[in-house]
């Protein structure tokens, strides 16, 4: 079963997403249920890539020495 209430994404990156992709005003006015399915994975895409540039840009981890 999935857990609901707990989010990964902070609030304020969320609101930064849906400016981004252009339905902020529909947050604002409806709160987060009254998105779209394809706004709220559009969302969930975009972030996935957000953490994808980050991740690449940062130096490789050595692996341990034993």
């Amino acid at each position: 079963m999935a857990r609901r209430g707990r989010g990964m994404m902070s609030e304020q990156f969320k609101y930064e997403l849906a400016k981004d992709l252009g339905f902020y005003e529909t947050v604002q006015r409806d709160g987060w249920g009254g998105i779209r399915t394809k706004d709220a994975g559009n969302m969930v895409k975009r972030a996935i890539q957000i953490a994808e540039q980050e991740i690449s840009q940062q130096p490789p981890q050595q692996p341990p020495r034993y």
